[in-house]
């Protein structure tokens, strides 16, 4: 019958186990904002293959070509450039799309991407309101040559002008930037308590094997969560675009950036189930071989005469 020292060990060692389970899908999280998205380089490393997916170059050749029109129909109403290039509008998205196709869609679309994220990462560290932009005047140099190479007429008159494209508004960076500042001290901290904690409930309990079992059954369990919280963020992102044109687009550049979360999530489901296992086939093989080692009962002596 355990003992009062024992229990104690043993709900000690449970919470500690429970608490650290608890915190892994959170510290994957933070981890993954701190070391994956807040870090140029693998940023611009997970966004790149996109400029092969047709839902991103369809919404780009949207994007660009709706500015670059909208900039010759300002010049057009300010009469500073030739009313001939209205002619010009139906080549304008033509050319864009075509340029999308090319290596050097690929190399602009790495360089854009990655002015993006420093003009976000400098906002959010700097500590200034302001609305963050992003010039889109060397995109529309490149549709311009794209043009020109084409022999389209009147293509040389296009405007480049060097023009300020909203990335991220002033009234939300604030709240962006007080997150970012908690989940950069998180994204370390929080992985070292899950562990420290795992370890230390581990240690005090009054059968480690049950505990380990426990531990790896609560970060696979973790670890579906994280897949779970994942899929759901998806759906609602995707839901609140205003334009559902561009959600193919929104849906691959999402799973880019959260493809190593998926990842992690199904490493942590497999190797905590496959602890699990092992702990629960060497509790088994330890009960056969103690079963084996124990002495058979010695059978029962029949009673003798005793003789006359």
């Amino acid at each position: 019958m355990p003992t009062r020292l024992t229990r104690l060990r043993n709900a000690l060692s449970a919470a500690l186990i429970a608490l650290s389970c608890l915190l892994v899908p959170f510290g994957v999280l933070a981890a993954w904002v701190t070391y994956g998205l807040a870090d140029t380089g693998r940023y611009v490393t997970a966004m790149a293959p996109l400029a092969a997916d047709p839902a991103v170059q369809s919404a780009v050749a949207d994007t660009v070509g709706a500015g670059i029109t909208q900039e010759v129909d300002r010049r057009l109403a300010e009469s500073t450039v030739s009313p001939e290039l209205r002619t010009m509008r139906p080549f304008v998205h033509d050319a864009v799309r075509s340029f999308t196709r090319t290596e050097a869609f690929r190399t602009a679309w790495d360089a854009g991407n990655r002015a993006v994220h420093d003009a976000v990462l400098s906002a959010l560290r700097d500590g200034r309101d302001r609305t963050v932009t992003v010039d889109v005047a060397p995109i529309t140099a490149q549709v311009k040559h794209q043009l020109i190479a084409d022999h389209v007429s009147l293509a040389h008159r296009i405007p480049v002008e060097h023009t300020e494209v909203p990335v991220l508004p002033a009234h939300r960076l604030d709240r962006l930037r007080k997150g970012y500042a908690v989940l950069e001290v998180a994204g370390f901290w929080l992985p070292v308590s899950a562990a420290v904690l795992a370890a230390t409930g581990i240690a005090v309990a009054a059968c480690r094997r049950r505990a380990v079992t426990a531990t790896a059954l609560g970060t696979a369990l973790g670890g579906a969560f994280l897949a779970l919280a994942v899929a759901i963020g998806r759906r609602f992102t995707l839901a609140d675009l205003p334009e559902a044109a561009h959600r193919p687009a929104a849906g691959a550049v999402y799973d880019a950036l959260t493809q190593t979360l998926r990842t992690v999530s199904w490493l942590l489901i497999a190797l905590g189930l496959a602890v699990a296992l092992v702990c629960r086939l060497t509790e088994y093989l330890a009960r056969r071989r103690r079963a084996c080692a124990a002495p058979a009962a010695d059978p029962a002596r029949e009673p003798t005469r005793a003789r006359a």
